[in-house]
């Protein structure tokens, strides 16, 4: 009766090792897998706590706009000021749905005296010129109470715009074309203002809070991990069956199990050319054949 002792020779010690190292790399890929998605959970709580709260007072947030923690990202501030249209910017290359468009933003100068950016919405691609929209609705002159969320400036592109237009929400980059100078650690998304102008641009939706699929990409991975060992159980056993095999028609015919298929071939397709049950005697025939086939005929 043959056993498992094949198991600790050099070639199924590199199976194995192969087996291990399949799985290490599925579960590396699982935790990784796992890690982004507490990072998406971590931001959804932050969306749904923030997003929705009451609107705080700019005198408690006034810090956020030098340097902006990313906990207090879509926290909603009260801001009253009057908005400086005529150094306002139309942002490039923002889509929104799919649809390519504008963002408009407007500096806005606090009754405190600071000045702060405030993005007024989002503007379809025109068809009178090629490279801007059709209209960019103003906002109304003198003071108005603006409800606004904070958000992070973006990096600065290296592509160009045209007058009255920048690449991307970089506000250093704003500031260097103004003679004043604003809060450069974050910007302000509209919510509301009053008293409102008689036409605005499209309100923002609100960002997505679903999650995605990297749990079940997780799992996929740590199953694949387990499938190794279970494809490793599965050919040990194959192997210990095609062993006693060989054994048994050794013993019928009288050749030598080296012989017979020759050593450590495992799934030789003649051990499944015939099925026998186990026990039934071997025809001449068929002890013929196997001598036959042991010396190459």
């Amino acid at each position: 009766m043959k056993t498992y002792k094949f198991l600790f020779s050099s070639k199924w010690a590199g199976y194995f090792a192969l087996a291990l190292v399949f799985a290490i790399a599925c579960v590396a890929l699982g935790n990784w897998q796992m890690s982004r998605r507490n990072d998406v959970v971590a931001n959804i709580a932050k969306i749904t706590n923030n997003y929705s709260g009451a609107p705080l007072e700019y005198a408690s947030l006034a810090g956020q706009f030098d340097h902006l923690d990313p906990a207090k990202e879509w926290t909603q501030v009260t801001l009253r000021g009057e908005y400086l249209t005529a150094d306002q910017r139309v942002v490039r290359n923002r889509p929104l749905n799919g649809t390519p468009g504008y963002e408009v933003l407007v500096p806005l100068k606090l009754q405190t005296g600071q000045t702060i950016i405030i993005d007024r919405g989002w503007l379809p691609i025109g068809d009178r010129e090629a490279g801007h929209p059709d209209v960019v609705p103003q906002p109304v002159s003198g003071t108005v109470s603006v409800i606004a969320r904070l958000r992070p400036p973006e990096p600065k592109l290296d592509r160009g715009a045209p007058a009255g237009q920048i690449a991307s929400i970089d506000l250093a980059d704003y500031a260097s074309q103004l003679s004043y100078s604003i809060k450069t650690g974050a910007y302000g998304q509209i919510v509301s203002e009053s008293p409102a102008a008689a036409q605005n641009p499209i309100p923002f939706p609100a960002p997505s809070i679903d999650e995605g699929s990297h749990l079940s990409y997780a799992l996929q991975w740590i199953c694949f991990g387990v499938l190794a060992f279970v494809g490793f159980g599965y050919a040990a056993r194959m192997q210990r069956r095609n062993d006693e095999y060989d054994e048994q028609e050794s013993g019928e015919t009288g050749v030598p199990v080296e012989e017979l298929y020759g050593r450590g071939s495992a799934f030789h397709p003649k051990r499944h050319a015939k099925v026998r049950k186990v026990g039934a005697r071997a025809t001449a025939e068929e002890a013929e054949d196997a001598i036959l086939d042991s010396q190459g005929y």
